[in-house]
């Protein structure tokens, strides 16, 4: 049975602490991937799906170059456990992806750049973001087959993650930190000034 459901924790970094977790895990943990992500995040402009009361989370990103199309359904907070379903495109078709969605009346979403580096440490997916030239935090994430796997999966990423001295959002504390990104690093794309090839060309995808 595939993993579909999606069950994590984030909470903000120091330059120093993402630093010293990142020689951590290098030296303990399994180092799986770095990643540079484009997304468009639609829900914040959906009627009814706004920050802190959406339950659906809709986004086109493209990571190392692959387009995807994203769904997670369930609460969207400090810490989450939601049904995730996605679809992987081919390289070069990102451009076309916004294209379609704008056509389908999703029109205006939240752009954001990030770069991570991806770890294995007992059984939990850890990944190191950094918004360049902004902050840090991270993502303590496992993945469960059904809702009954939650309350042991979430109990050991918390035990995991007080062994780390790390401290996770809450939900207060989560919605703040989105909207500071908002004012602070994150842009506000609109379909209606999309040009031909303009992430290709811009985010060399």
């Amino acid at each position: 049975m595939v993993k579909t459901i999606e069950v994590e924790f984030r909470g903000q970094l120091s330059k120093k602490k993402y630093a010293e977790l990142d020689i951590f895990f290098n030296k303990y943990g399994k180092f799986k991937t770095f990643k540079e992500r484009v997304l468009i995040d639609y829900s914040c402009f959906i009627p009814g799906e706004e920050l802190t009361s959406r339950t659906k989370d809709i986004r086109l990103r493209v990571t190392n170059k692959v387009p995807e199309i994203i769904v997670k359904v369930g609460k969207f907070g400090g810490s989450e456990m939601r049904k995730e379903l996605s679809v992987l495109t081919n390289i070069g078709e990102f451009d076309k992806l916004v294209e379609i969605f704008g056509l389908l009346g999703l029109k205006k979403g939240v752009l954001c750049f990030r770069k991570s580096k991806v770890y294995d440490y007992k059984g939990i997916e850890f990944a190191l973001v950094e918004v360049p030239g902004h902050s840090y935090y991270f993502e303590a994430e496992m993945m469960v087959h059904t809702r009954s796997d939650k309350s042991k999966a979430q109990k050991h990423i918390l035990d995991v993650c007080k062994d780390l001295g790390l401290k996770t959002f809450d939900d207060d504390g989560f919605y703040a930190y989105i909207e500071r990104l908002n004012k602070e690093s994150n842009e506000v794309f609109e379909f209606k000034n999309h040009k031909k090839d303009y992430f290709k060309k811009r985010f060399k995808l």
